[in-house]
């Protein structure tokens, strides 16, 4: 399936990093017009990234099946840009008052809220709530979509991904690993798999972000949700002796090769092949790998031999194992001028019906409710939904608030954190130096 290409699972996840977003543009593209087209729509067009195939394959089967109807009144069209150029494309159209009916949000929150305060962005729980399909969405992800958005529904969640570790269980089983509940534990089963000649951890030192999740998983553990709010708003900074610590305790891990040689060259899919080739025993990834967990072709240490965990909880911390780090992927807005009742027709459609098509064609979870039997490809897939399915409390990522420098200082400079070549004083001052300078 092309979406679960090498290239295609590598870009997609560019989107969950917040993203280096070019922001130029944005004052001239969402300034003085106040608003798209207001004429109504002919088609039901969507700019989509070249990268993510998911999500336009499954309209496409939206529209000769249950949403045949509103593709009769209003026919999808879709668009393309490589992801490297979406942000520099929505500004050149907002600038134009010609942004299609539906759209991935930019690469950054920070644009879609810019184009939202300039209306040209639908606010989605008023138009939900008016087509009586606002129960539609996991409370989860429309917890974090307004997390990201300022307290706004900007986006629909087409993707929505918890985070966690995943493990070998029969690597776990062979060796005599408890499933870790702590950080003390998960070091020790750490340290065990090390002593047995098994790589404890895959990682992608390249992109810098499946480490930097570490340094916040141990901080919401540690600190509690609100820790790296507290850094946006200016109550606390990263080099606080609290902060320094969780870069500390993720450092450690590499200064005793738990990440395994060469980690700051080993890029996504090179970590992903890794634990599923059973060289490595865990995983922190989010949700969005079950495409390939699920794929024998990828997996071969076999579906039924992975598991999946919380980042454990930090003995005496705040936080709380069942507050879980998400994310809504490829997240997409909608026109605010071209929303007409054509348009209300497909998103009603859609809200009612994506979730269940995604997950039985693609094997994939999305912000929706999924509505029906539908069958999961395996016991993991099914652990995660439940999780998702009663998560109260979800938690960002490290650089989720971040500034784009400050968001590119923290990635780039992760590996050098696990290799020692950056003390954990210097890294977490870098990036704060980065927030600073904004």
């Amino acid at each position: 399936m092309s979406s679960r290409t090498p290239v295609a699972r590598r870009m997609r996840l560019s989107l969950l990093t917040a993203g280096v977003a070019s922001m130029s543009l944005l004052a001239t593209a969402c300034g003085g017009s106040g608003g798209g087209s207001s004429a109504a729509p002919k088609e039901f067009d969507y700019l989509s990234v070249t990268e993510n195939t998911t999500v336009k394959t499954a309209l496409k089967s939206l529209s000769k099946g249950s949403c045949k109807s509103a593709q009769q009144a209003l026919p999808l069209k879709v668009e393309t840009v490589p992801q490297s150029s979406l942000d520099q494309k929505l500004q050149l159209l907002a600038g134009q008052n010609a942004l299609p009916v539906q759209f991935a949000a930019g690469n950054a929150p920070a644009l879609t809220q810019q184009l939202a305060k300039s209306g040209k962005v639908a606010d989605l729980e008023s138009e939900l709530k008016k087509l009586g399909v606002l129960d539609q969405l996991e409370p989860a992800a429309v917890s974090t979509i307004k997390a990201l958005y300022g307290d706004k529904l900007d986006v629909l969640p087409y993707e929505y991904n918890i985070e966690g570790i995943f493990y070998n269980k029969k690597v776990f089983k062979a060796n005599g690993i408890e499933t870790p509940g702590t950080w003390a534990e998960l070091r020790t089963a750490a340290a065990k798999l090390e002593a047995k000649g098994i790589q404890p951890f895959a990682a992608s030192g390249q992109q810098g972000w499946p480490l930097t999740r570490l340094i916040s998983g141990y901080l919401y553990r540690s600190l509690g949700p609100d820790a790296l709010q507290k850094v946006a708003d200016g109550k606390a900074k990263l080099t606080d002796a609290a902060y320094v610590k969780a870069a500390q305790e993720v450092a450690e891990l590499g200064k005793k090769g738990y990440f395994g040689k060469g980690v700051g060259s080993i890029d996504y899919d090179t970590a992903m092949n890794q634990f599923l080739s059973g060289k490595a025993g865990m995983f922190y990834m989010g949700s969005w790998a079950l495409a390939a967990i699920s794929d024998p072709k990828q997996n071969k240490v076999g579906a039924e031999n992975v598991g999946f965990l919380p980042f454990p909880a930090v003995s005496g911390g705040k936080g709380s194992v069942d507050q879980y780090p998400s994310n809504v992927g490829l997240g997409i807005a909608l026109n605010a001028k071209s929303f007409d009742k054509k348009t209300g027709d497909w998103v009603s459609c859609i809200a009612k019906n994506y979730g269940s098509t995604a997950l039985k064609d693609h094997g994939t979870i999305s912000g929706f409710k999924v509505n029906g039997e539908v069958k999961d490809a395996n016991e993991v897939t099914t652990q995660v939904r439940d999780t998702i399915g009663s998560s109260k409390q979800n938690v960002l990522w490290f650089e989720a608030l971040f500034s784009t420098k400050a968001t590119t200082v923290s990635q780039t400079n992760a590996a050098r954190l696990v290799t020692g070549s950056m003390s954990p004083k210097q890294f977490m001052q870098t990036v704060q130096d980065a927030l600073a300078a904004k």
